[in-house]
């Protein structure tokens, strides 16, 4: 979703230019800590890192936005509490462990939030919990507060590149974006690769800005970035229990014109949402549907979800096979049991800007079959290699491009309404990494 197509040599490159967008926002610190525990559940030697994201003083201007599945993480119920509270000073994250359903699971997050606040001078309800990783293992709750004093000393302004770093999991390469406007900026950060079609995966994303803009105008924002963003994509069509979005304000620089605030706002979450598509489990390609013509948002995005859903056309984009009749089965599929009054009679579809179908028909020849293929391949992040030791493993650990295979079905309605949604192909990857997840 970016406006421009960036290229990145090698590690070293893009870690440079993670580097450049990694300044924190005035009145913000970053700090993290790690340690070596041991699960309750799985009696094996484990390693978590506590970062935390802290504001030099509560802000009032806060907002957030979290997973609609029914069985949310413990931080997500106390997160839905804080947005209530009067002011927002700092967030912890811990990777490892997603605290969803564990045995006194809230009264874990609260028990760290009061620590962290205690440490910084701030009230336990100004303190955001968030956690991610395995589902249902409970937290360490007494070595996270051991840890909890050397990450408030290593607390520093400058960059959000330690934070970043320290919430990953599975993710290939940590995740930056920013936007500078009227003195002042955006900044984002974000965690996301498997377990991701988030519903507002395991999707974390901490949104920090030093405009003030009011905390109404804020969740008022920050619902309407999402929507066109972070609900827009989908790594393999599982919600998380975690979801959580978060955007906090220190309020250092006036913010004259909030439309352009928004504007900002909603260009940062759209790359960050790609980005998480693009750093997801296994993904060697990016599948960017544009569907037009719908009758309505809900309709275009529902048709965008169902085509980077369908497992066998996920299959064939792996495979860099324009199996085209996937396409169009996983069209007809959704029209007839999810969408029967939609008219499909003057579909129109593309692939890579080439005419596939219309007018009820293919459109296919040897030309267009070479250069679909070519399309494809130069879209895939990395070429597939036969495992290790029965372990698949990416021999990337960085971006190489931005390129996405671009899928165009236009309904033929004047005058209708559209939308883009990302996905990404299944691959042996994949399968492997969330075959051995927990092992």
């Amino acid at each position: 979703m970016s406006s421009t197509q960036m290229t990145f040599p090698d590690r070293a490159a893009h870690r440079a230019w993670l580097a450049g967008q990694s300044a924190l926002p005035a009145g913000f610190r970053v700090g993290s800590s790690r340690f070596e525990f041991m699960p309750a559940e799985a009696p094996k030697p484990a390693r978590m890192t506590l970062t935390l994201i802290a504001l030099d003083r509560p802000s009032a201007d806060f907002a957030a936005v979290f997973t609609r599945n029914a069985f949310p993480g413990a931080p997500v119920l106390v997160g839905r509490g804080r947005l209530s509270a009067p002011a927002l000073g700092a967030v912890v994250v811990n990777n490892k462990i997603s605290n969803v359903c564990a045995p006194g699971g809230v009264e874990a997050a609260e028990r760290v939030c009061a620590e962290a606040g205690r440490l910084l001078g701030f009230e336990p309800s100004a303190v955001l919990p968030s956690s991610t990783g395995v589902i249902g293992w409970r937290l360490p709750v007494g070595a996270m507060l051991s840890a909890l004093p050397a990450a408030v000393a290593s607390l520093a302004p400058g960059s959000v590149l330690p934070a970043a770093e320290g919430i990953v999991t599975t993710d290939l390469y940590p995740k930056v974006r920013r936007a500078a406007l009227v003195g002042g900026s955006i900044v984002g950060i974000a965690k996301g690769a498997g377990m991701i079609e988030p519903n507002m995966a395991t999707m974390l994303v901490y949104l920090l800005t030093d405009l003030a803009v009011p905390r109404a105008d804020m969740r008022r924002m920050l619902s309407e970035a999402v929507e066109t963003s972070f609900n827009s994509i989908s790594v393999d069509s599982d919600t998380s229990t975690s979801d959580t979005v978060a955007l906090l304000s220190s309020g250092r620089v006036p913010c004259p014109d909030r439309a352009v605030f928004a504007l900002a706002l909603l260009a940062v979450c759209r790359d960050l949402a790609e980005d998480v598509v693009r750093n997801g489990e296994g993904v060697r390609h990016v599948i960017r549907v544009s569907v037009s013509g719908a009758p309505d948002f809900p309709s275009a995005r529902a048709l965008g979800k169902a085509i980077v859903n369908a497992p066998l056309l996920k299959c064939a984009v792996a495979g860099n096979d324009p199996n085209v009749g996937r396409l169009v089965q996983a069209i007809g599929k959704h029209v007839g049991s999810q969408a029967p009054s939609l008219d499909v009679s003057r579909l129109r579809m593309t692939l890579g800007g080439i005419e596939i179908f219309s007018g009820g028909a293919f459109r296919l020849d040897p030309s267009k079959e070479s250069a679909l293929v070519a399309h494809m391949r130069a879209a895939e992040l990395y070429a597939s290699r036969p495992p290790r030791d029965g372990v698949f493993s990416p021999p990337i650990d960085f971006p190489p491009h931005e390129r996405c295979v671009e899928i165009g079905v236009d309904l033929g309605h004047a005058g209708g309404a559209g939308a883009v949604v990302l996905g990404a192909d299944l691959t042996h990857e994949y399968v492997s990494e969330n075959a051995d997840y927990r092992s």
